[in-house]
Formats: structure tokens, sequence, C-alpha cells
């Protein structure tokens, strides 16, 4: 039972084939046996979610991902369980209140699991989490666990959060399917900021299907699960400007999609960043820096030796830099959102990598974030499928990305993209 979809969890107990603790049960089944080895959860109360479970089955009313357990990263809050995000710093912090986005999934019949774990301050410090699939691989981050507790079949779906390539990089990773939406699209209430310019709250699940499902619990959307398009989507190829970066695996990975859904009936065409798109990695790093040292001013000034090296190092960088670098950063990046769209208007989506290459050897880093931080910044939504497979037989995705608020559009073109690629 702990294999079955967030839809088909809906579907199952809507029908009385089983249920919500029966899931329940199932998942904290494979929790306890897994964990140990994994290291997903930073936090679980299974009397929590038990209670949670028996209160969904005993309502009246049908919520649209009722009796569905989903994980929440350690940087949203969640009344029933500390929030420490990933730093000693806050060893013990218990929020008075769920987070938005966690108060909406549960009032529709969610039943958090417990809390996945975090690099610190969903930065780039790893986690003890290992990847699944190769325990000696980083799962990747900053959602580490939640990557990896929905790859290992713990939960359905996960909270995720992405500043730069936090929920992107860990499903790829991890050889699930990751949704980062337009920027602001989810509530950051209840959620802490490592960079407010850039921070979105999104989602990592087995399928998406599953994804569609919370997306349109989350948003109020009228549900559309199973819709493709009406006809095959024109899909630009946008390898940008960090190509010679991908390794022979996802260079390999992109080349068969195109081939693949060309003969699906898609239309390719070559689709290149406008302008001087490399100042963006460069603003990047430093619209980040600023952001975080900013926001962590107060932990920074009170105990940054108990911060780790990662943050430390992040911050150190962020007070260097003077709000006038920072004013320019963000004006060029601002105006390049406004003008950068007009790429849609002859294609319906990109295809573009979701990394450099599979999950890299060693543990000591949560890997590189070039693929999916352009997209951050831009504000757009993405989403990453497991596609393919590299040369030790982990997980490459490809990434689709859509027009700024046209989240439904993508979710949908990722489903015929995953039906023709994947047969599901």
């Amino acid at each position: 039972m702990a294999d079955l979809s967030a839809v088909e969890i809906v579907r199952g107990i809507a029908a009385s084939r089983f249920t919500a603790q029966d899931v329940v049960k199932a998942c904290l089944e494979r929790i306890q046996a897994r964990n140990t080895q994994i290291r997903a959860w930073e936090a679980i109360k299974p009397e929590l979610a038990v209670v949670d479970a028996y209160r969904v089955d005993s309502a009246a009313g049908h919520g649209r991902v009722r009796g569905v357990p989903v994980g929440v990263k350690d940087v949203i809050d969640y009344c029933g369980l500390h929030t420490q995000m990933g730093s000693e710093l806050y060893e013990g912090y218990r929020p008075w209140f769920d987070a938005s986005c966690v108060a909406i999934a549960r009032d529709q019949g969610a039943i958090v699991i417990g809390k996945t774990t975090t690099s610190e301050f969903a930065g780039t410090s790893p986690t003890e989490t290992r990847n699944p699939l190769d325990f000696d691989r980083t799962p990747g981050g900053s959602s580490s666990g939640s990557a990896a507790a929905v790859a290992d079949r713990m939960v359905p779906i996960a909270f995720g959060t992405q500043t730069g390539g936090s929920i992107i990089r860990p499903a790829a990773f991890c050889g699930v399917v990751g949704f980062k939406p337009s920027y602001g699209t989810y509530s950051m209430s209840g959620v802490r900021a490592a960079a407010v310019s850039l921070d979105t709250v999104g989602l990592i699940a087995q399928t998406v299907d599953d994804i569609d499902l919370f997306h349109c619990a989350l948003t109020g959307i009228e549900d559309q699960v199973g819709l493709i398009p009406d006809t095959p989507p024109r899909i630009g190829i946008c390898r940008t400007p960090l190509w010679d970066s991908a390794k022979p695996e996802t260079v390999t990975a992109i080349e068969d999609t195109i081939d693949r859904l060309q003969k699906s009936g898609a239309t390719l065409i070559d689709a290149e960043f406008a302008g001087d798109a490399s100042k963006l990695v460069e603003y990047r790093t430093t619209i980040n820096d600023y952001e975080r040292a900013i926001g962590l001013w107060s932990e920074w000034s009170s105990d940054r030796k108990s911060m780790t090296d990662e943050t430390r190092q992040s911050c150190e960088a962020g007070l260097a830099i003077s709000h006038e670098e920072y004013s320019s950063a963000s004006r060029f990046v601002s105006d390049y959102r406004r003008t950068w769209h007009a790429v849609f208007d002859n294609v319906d989506i990109l295809l573009t990598p979701a990394t450099a290459g599979e999950a890299p050897l060693g543990r000591d880093s949560t890997g590189d974030l070039g693929f999916q931080a352009l997209w951050t910044m831009l504000h757009v939504p993405a989403i990453t499928l497991p596609t393919h497979s590299g040369p030790n037989g982990l997980p490459v995705g490809i990434q689709l990305v859509g027009p700024h608020t046209e989240d439904m559009k993508v979710i949908s073109f990722a489903r015929w993209a995953s039906r023709n690629l994947l047969g599901r």
C-alpha cells in the first residue's frame, strides 16, 4: 500500500477499498523499516499521523487529497512538530500554527507524516540523508529528505522549497517528479525564507498526476488530472548558456527526448536566451548571498559559530555586497524577466536540462544548481521528469519550463511528455 500514488489513494478511499488509517500505517511501517538507512526524516510522531488519519476517516467531507500522507520540509511550519531548519540554532523551536500550504493541504484531507530533512536554512550544506538509489551519492538539496522519502516510497508526495535548485535537483537525482510553480503561487506564510525574491514552495511526487492533484487542491483550481493538450506541443529546445557544463548523460537525455517527442508529433524549435544571459548566473549569486545575509542577520549576530561552514560563508559573502551592487543586480534580473518571455511567442513549452548529470559520487555536496537556478530567478514554473539514466544506472531528468503563471500548462504538457517518454 505504501507504493500507491496520491491519486490512487484518494480514489481508493473514496471507493471504500481501504481507509486513511490503512495508508498511514503502511507508510509508517515503511519508514520504520528504511529510515535508519535513508535518514530522510528530521522528526516523526506516529501518533499524530494516526490521529489525523482517524479524523479524516471519520469526517463527513471529502477533501480533494483525502487520506494522502505527505512529508513537510523542515523549513515549513507544522504545529505538531518542531521546525529546526537544519540548524542547531533552532533546536526545540515549536511553531503555534501550520504554514499556509500545510494548513490548506490538511484542510483538504492530507495527513502530515513528519518533517523531512533540509540543508541548514535551505542552503547548500549537505544533510545526512542518503540517495535511496545509491547510498554513496548525494540525494541533492536542499529538499534532501523530501526527495529521498518520495523516491523510497515512504510517502507519495512531499513539500519542498527552491531558492536555486532545491526541488528540481533532488527530484532529478532521486528519480522522481519535482515541480517548482511560478514564484508566489503557494503562500510563503509560515515558511522560513532563504532569499525572499527567489524562494518558492513546491512539490516532489511520484507522478505528474499527483503534482496536478495537489496543485489544484492548494490553489483551488478545478481538478484536471488526466488532461493532456488537444494537439502535440511546440517545444523550444533551450540548452541554456550552461550547456558546456552538461555531462554526456544529460546531452544524451536531451537529444533522445528531442528525437522521441518529434516522432510523437511535437514541433521542436531551437530557443535561445536573449541578451546577456550569462549575467543571470553572476547576479543570481549576488542576490542570493545578499538576501540570505540580511535574512539571517539576527542569527549571525547572536551565534554564527553554531552555523555550518556553508551558511557562514554565504553570510560573509552577502555582508560584503553593497546595497548598490544588490540593487543593480536586482534591476537587471527584473528587466530581464519582463523581456525574455518573448521566447514563448513561437513555442508552448521549453525543454532544458534538469541537472548537469546523474547524482555525483560523495555526500559532501548537494550538487550543481546551475541548470535549475536560471529558471528560479526568472520566476517561471518548471517540472522535472525522470526519463533517462546515466552511466551508473542512476536517473537523469529532463526539465520543462513554461511562461510565468502558466503552471497548469506546464503540468499538462509534462503529462503528455511523460506518457510519450515513460508510458505513464
